[in-house]
C-alpha cells in the first residue's frame, strides 16, 4: 500500500532473522492489534481457509469523504500465521489509511514478503487470508456506496455481496457468506 515509509517498513521486516520474525508473528497472534468489532463499520466480511480451519472477519469503516479506509479491525480464529497476518495487516492499514485502490493493488506476493517468506512460503493461504478478506471488504464498501447512491435496497446490496464472494471461488479461500461454515468444516 503505497504510502510514504511503506518501503522502509517492509525493508525493516525483511531484515529480520528467522527467529526474530517468528517471535514477532507469535507476538501478533497472542496480542493482536486492532482485534474486535468496529463500531460504525460500513462492512463486515468473513473469510475462511477451509484447508486450515482459519476464519477472519474484517470490519471496515470507510472515510465518508473519500475512497479511503478510515479504520479496520478483525476477529478470528485459526493458526498463528493467519491471526498474526491479520493483526499485522490491520496495524498497517490503520497506520497508513490507504485508498481503496491501494488496498486492491497490494499484491499477495507483497503480503507474503510482509509476514516473511521464510515462514509463509509453506502456508500461503494462511498468510494471505486477511488480505483477501480486506480486498473483499473494500469491494463491498465500494459496491455499497455505488448502489446506495443509485437508490438500491439493502436486499439488493446483500445479493451483490454474495456475488463478490463467489468471485474468489477456486482460490482455496472462502470470502463472505459461507466462510464460517467452510472453515469449521475443515
Amino acid at each position: 500500500m503505497g504510502q510514504p515509509g511503506a518501503g522502509a517498513d517492509r525493508e525493516a521486516m525483511m531484515d529480520m532473522d528467522r527467529e526474530t520474525r517468528i517471535a514477532w508473528l507469535v507476538d501478533h497472534a497472542r496480542r493482536p492489534r486492532h482485534a474486535g468489532p468496529l463500531a460504525g463499520a460500513d462492512v463486515s466480511v468473513p473469510g475462511g481457509n477451509p484447508g486450515c480451519g482459519d476464519l477472519v472477519t474484517l470490519h471496515l469503516k470507510a472515510d465518508p469523504a473519500a475512497d479511503r479506509v478510515a479504520a479496520v479491525t478483525f476477529e478470528g480464529t485459526g493458526c498463528i500465521l493467519s491471526q498474526a497476518a491479520a493483526s499485522i495487516l490491520a496495524e498497517r492499514v490503520n497506520k497508513q489509511q490507504p485508498t481503496f485502490a491501494e488496498v486492491l493493488d497490494f499484491s499477495y506476493e507483497e503480503m507474503m514478503d510482509l509476514v516473511g517468506r521464510d515462514v509463509a512460503d509453506s502456508r500461503p493461504r494462511c498468510a494471505t487470508l486477511a488480505l483477501g478478506t480486506l480486498k473483499a471488504a473494500v469491494k463491498a464498501a465500494e459496491t455499497n456506496r455505488k448502489l446506495k447512491a443509485a437508490g438500491h435496497t439493502e436486499a439488493g446490496i446483500a445479493e451483490l455481496r454474495r456475488a463478490i464472494a463467489a468471485a474468489v471461488e477456486g482460490t482455496g479461500l472462502v470470502i463472505g457468506e459461507g466462510a464460517e461454515s467452510a472453515a469449521r468444516g475443515a
